[in-house]
């Protein structure tokens, strides 16, 4: 099953940006997400599954997919992406660099030995919810507040880009 799902979501991602129609690359991205929350189910993680499926694959697609409706026909029309080799060699290695930097900070804080090791104790759904919702030093309520103003902001800037204008 994990197999099957990795090619869903492999195939899916690597369509959604090679696909030259924004339409498709939303249902691709799309896919990609219900990946991601099978595998999150194989897993035995049914409430983040669940949370997947609602508020990414539901939410944050339909977001796109309004988004993209919002924008006018003739903006789409003419819009042509031509790539120039120089701009697709430094992309590569911009991407190299990165990779490198992400390899150099694993191997340097051992998080990859860390990570192959059991924990010794089970942390108690008690202090993951504590974690959540807390406002404390390396807790998460501001993040997730940050977030919401975000996205806010940005249904506001689609209202406005959406707006028709009076000659």
């Amino acid at each position: 099953m994990f197999a099957i799902l990795a090619v869903v979501i492999l195939g899916s991602a690597v369509m959604c940006v090679t696909t030259k129609r924004i339409m498709r690359a939303a249902t691709f991205m799309l896919f990609v997400l219900f990946g991601v929350a099978g595998l999150y189910f194989l897993l035995d993680y049914t409430f983040l599954g669940a949370a997947q499926i609602s508020v990414y694959a539901g939410g944050v697609t339909m977001i796109y997919i309004f988004a993209i409706q919002l924008v006018s026909k003739r903006t789409l029309q003419g819009l042509v992406e031509r790539m120039k080799g120089s701009r697709v060699i430094f992309g590569g290695l911009i991407t190299l660099v990165g990779l490198a930097t992400v390899a150099l900070v694993l191997l340097k804080n051992q998080f990859i030995y860390a990570a192959c090791g059991t924990p010794d104790v089970e942390v108690p759904m008690k202090a993951i919810g504590t974690a959540l919702v807390g406002a404390d030093k390396y807790q998460y309520v501001l993040p997730f507040e940050f977030i919401s103003l975000f996205l806010l902001a940005c249904i506001i800037g689609g209202l406005v880009v959406s707006r028709k204008e009076e000659d």
